[in-house]
């Protein structure tokens, strides 16, 4: 008998029928379609500004732009799907029609979202809740047949940031990659990449372990993810802003392109470029 996960292939993704080679890492960048992100918040959010910062992003070299209707940041106003859905507006059609190369993810935890932008033309589900702020995702993630971001993440929005004192980080992260992996697999969701949730609950030694224990992160069978850009986590200790720890940053995501990560999710694409390519001029 066949084993049902053996055509899995951790080295692609299917991104509606574009297969994306991700034996080269990926730098996806953010576009915040909110008023109320912590650092950006209020530059994009008209559909005008959104497609000319997203051919920016494409320009320094992102190959994927993350649209996000709603800020997760501590303290931020939740919002509906309905909500998200009239920020996004024609923000992600707009994007596929003047740079169809581009992949585009959405990040949401809302199945109704994700439907939306499945209609609009999305190629990612990025979902930081791992399906536990709706039940209806990994259906949802099923019959898109998009790739699907599954986040480490404290399982109710209200304890989204309350910071817990976990015995083993690397571990904990990695059982419930297991348990959520292995659920979405017997539904029928391949393309998965992981993202162990930096800056999601987790104490400041709790992240610097895990960008140090990076290599033991999924088990060698998932790309990973990583979102360290303009995160507390840095630039808090250093007493510093949050757009000034570009250095701080990028040496960062050098450790952990290091140790397997695929996908760089930044703000500053073209200082991720440079990092990007200097990973890859020593691979030679």
């Amino acid at each position: 008998m066949q084993n049902r996960f053996s055509s899995i292939n951790y080295h692609s993704l299917n991104c509606n029928g574009r297969l994306v080679d991700l034996s080269t890492p990926k730098i996806m960048g953010i576009l915040n379609l909110t008023p109320d992100s912590f650092s950006d918040g209020g530059q994009f959010n008209n559909e005008k500004l959104a497609l000319e910062y997203a051919g920016k992003l494409l320009k320094e070299g992102a190959e994927i732009i993350d649209i996000g209707p709603q800020s997760t940041r501590p303290k931020a106003d939740f919002l509906s799907s309905e909500e998200e859905i009239r920020r996004i507006g024609n923000v992600i059609s707009l994007i596929k029609k003047e740079f169809p190369q581009a992949l585009v993810s959405l990040d949401t935890f809302y199945a109704e979202t994700v439907r939306f932008g499945f209609d609009e033309g999305i190629d990612i589900i990025n979902d930081i809740s791992g399906g536990h702020y709706d039940d209806k995702m990994f259906d949802t993630a099923v019959e898109t047949k998009l790739p699907y971001i599954l986040m480490h993440v404290n399982p109710l929005y209200e304890m989204m940031h309350s910071k817990i004192k976990f015995a083993d980080i690397t571990l904990s992260v990695n059982q419930y990659f297991s348990e959520k992996t292995l659920e979405l697999l017997e539904k029928g969701v391949t393309d998965i990449i992981i993202d162990p949730g930096i800056g999601f609950g987790k104490t400041v030694e709790d992240q610097i372990k895990i960008i140090d224990e990076t290599r033991f992160l999924g088990f060698e069978k998932f790309p990973l993810l990583i979102g360290i850009s303009r995160k507390s986590f840095i630039y808090k200790p250093l007493k510093k802003s949050p757009l000034d720890i570009n250095n701080e940053t990028q040496k960062l995501h050098m450790k952990v392109l290091e140790q397997g990560a695929k996908i760089l999710r930044v703000h500053d694409i073209a200082e991720a470029k440079k990092t990007v390519d200097a990973f890859l001029s020593y691979q030679l």
